[in-house]
């Protein structure tokens, strides 16, 4: 793939403990195969899928662990499970399983990932989707069923400082 950092991946301690044990470094997980990573992590199957799938989002460029964690929320966990994706339908899905709309660069994201999952070789950043999704709304708007509450009002707490 092509992004140069490392990915975040929220490995417990013990796991971490392991991958050195093993002199494994965390840009080389992709490279093992998930039985392998099992063994060297001492982690279930479910676990090892986990942390796969939070490697690989991550190395499409632009994209962070919290959105790597949706989409493992959605029910992903490679890219090619998004080929033939479109990325504002994901994203209208994303809203109605959250219970809330969500901030407008969420839906660029979707949009980066799913033209990725068709395309390995494209050098784009999420907001390199933000006309597209513009243009796109201004004709199709959203749909009747999306969801009222914002996303900074389901936790108002934590958003009023980022505000």
């Amino acid at each position: 793939m092509t992004k140069k950092t490392l990915p975040k991946l929220n490995l417990s301690l013990e796991e971490r403990k392991n991958l050195r044990k093993s002199k494994i470094k965390i840009s080389e997980i992709l490279e093992l195969a998930p039985d392998e990573l099992e063994i060297v992590l001492d982690a279930s199957p479910a676990r090892v899928k986990t942390i796969r799938a939070l490697a690989e989002f991550q190395n499409v460029p632009s994209i962070g662990i919290k959105f790597a964690e949706d989409l493992i929320f959605m029910g992903y966990f490679s890219t090619a499970e998004l080929k033939g994706k479109e990325g504002a339908k994901m994203f209208e899905e994303y809203e109605r399983k959250k219970g809330y709309w969500t901030d407008p660069c969420v839906e660029d994201q979707f949009r980066l990932i799913t033209d990725f999952a068709r395309n390995t070789k494209i050098n784009k950043k999420w907001w390199d989707y933000s006309e597209e999704r513009k243009k796109y709304r201004l004709e199709k708007g959203y749909p009747a069923d999306r969801p009222t509450k914002a996303w900074y009002e389901v936790n108002p707490i934590k958003w009023k400082t980022k505000l």
